[in-house]
């Protein structure tokens, strides 16, 4: 393996090249959009319909809340199925769950991941729960969402090209800034003022990216509207413009002037001392579009309540990855390293 694994969260895009992707199983003409650094969502033609796989952990975080931690674990994994444009429909969950866990913890979260899967027209269909000797939080087991629609309906970068628009919602840092106010409200409050916390306290329910991808699908796909789409969870906006230029194929340029930013994010990423648009972000959604339709993306989202602008493009290649700050151009770099975890434990200590 030519680079080395981090000192903490995903593997490097040279890790996956090098190690991940050349060892992939056996070959199925059926797979149609398979493993890329940078994509969510893995789709497979099944019975002539386009079926969507997506994995990750269940994050539960006790000191969120148990109702809190167990709404932001399934919106984790729903976020990603849903960047991909088809409706999530079926779930399989195991839960590894710490020793320490009570019947009436279990039972919260439970009936959380029950409601909220509901509310998205998601199906649980198989599992395993139980409690083991070490398994800690907040990662306490894995799931598979799938989710299904016409061949015709799902996106993907390979349907990305130059001149497309890119539009961001919500902003930076929106995950960083919705763990910090939710961990550390007296900080908040004694820095800024009660009123503040109390806004910043709303940050944690635009966690989720669900209603963000299906207003933006809802205007039409591919040459109708949305070609391809990216959360920005680890390394935030600028990590997820540069992965999903990446794995297009494609250059981008970004004016980060035009960038939505919500309210108390500057003052949160000042205070903990990182770079908001390259902290964790989910909630943050990246669409790429043609450009005749995103000012109607744009609207669809607002009438969502969800702010977004249009604020860049899909270039050539031979452009490369270019941020426009101050009005001057300069390179996009992956920053690699999410500020956020160091930062995090720095201010738990």
């Amino acid at each position: 393996m030519k680079s080395e694994m981090p000192e903490i969260g995903k593997i490097p895009p040279q890790v996956f090249h090098d190690l991940i992707y050349p060892r992939l199983g056996s070959k199925s003409s059926s797979v149609i959009v398979g493993p890329q650094h940078g994509v969510d969502v893995g789709i497979a033609e099944i019975g002539g319909k386009a079926v969507s796989f997506t994995c990750d952990p269940v994050f539960i975080v006790p000191q969120y809340g148990w109702e809190r931690a167990a709404w932001f674990a399934i919106h984790i994994i729903a976020s990603d199925s849903v960047t991909c444009g088809l409706k999530p429909k079926f779930l399989s969950i195991d839960l590894n769950l710490p020793m320490d866990m009570t019947g009436g913890q279990l039972e919260t979260i439970w009936t959380v991941i029950h409601q909220q899967c509901e509310q998205m027209g998601i199906s649980i269909i198989t599992g395993h729960t139980a409690r083991y000797e070490n398994c800690h939080y907040p990662m306490v087991g894995g799931a598979t969402l799938v989710g299904m629609g016409e061949l015709d309906q799902y996106v993907s970068p390979r349907f990305a090209r130059a001149g497309d628009s890119i539009i961001i919602t919500k902003g930076p840092a929106i995950e960083a800034c919705g763990i910090f106010a939710a961990m550390f409200p007296g900080l908040l409050k004694e820095k800024f003022g009660e009123t503040f916390a109390v806004k910043a306290d709303g940050i944690f329910n635009k966690m989720s990216v669900v209603a963000d991808a299906m207003a933006a699908v809802g205007v039409g796909v591919r040459d109708r509207g949305v070609t391809t789409m990216h959360d920005a969870t680890e390394c935030g906006v600028w990590g997820a413009l540069y992965e999903v230029a990446q794995a297009a194929g494609l250059g981008v340029r970004v004016d980060k002037d035009k960038i939505v930013v919500e309210q108390c994010v500057p003052e949160i990423c000042r205070l903990f001392d990182i770079d908001p648009y390259a902290a964790i972000s989910e909630g943050t959604l990246v669409i790429a579009c043609r450009p005749h339709k995103a000012n109607e993306i744009v609207n669809a989202l607002s009438d969502k309540g969800i702010p977004s602008s249009v604020c860049g493009e899909l270039t050539d290649a031979a452009k490369g990855m270019l941020l426009i700050e101050g009005g001057k151009e300069k390179e996009l770099v992956h920053p690699m390293v999410d500020p956020f975890w160091r930062a995090f434990y720095d201010a738990s200590i």
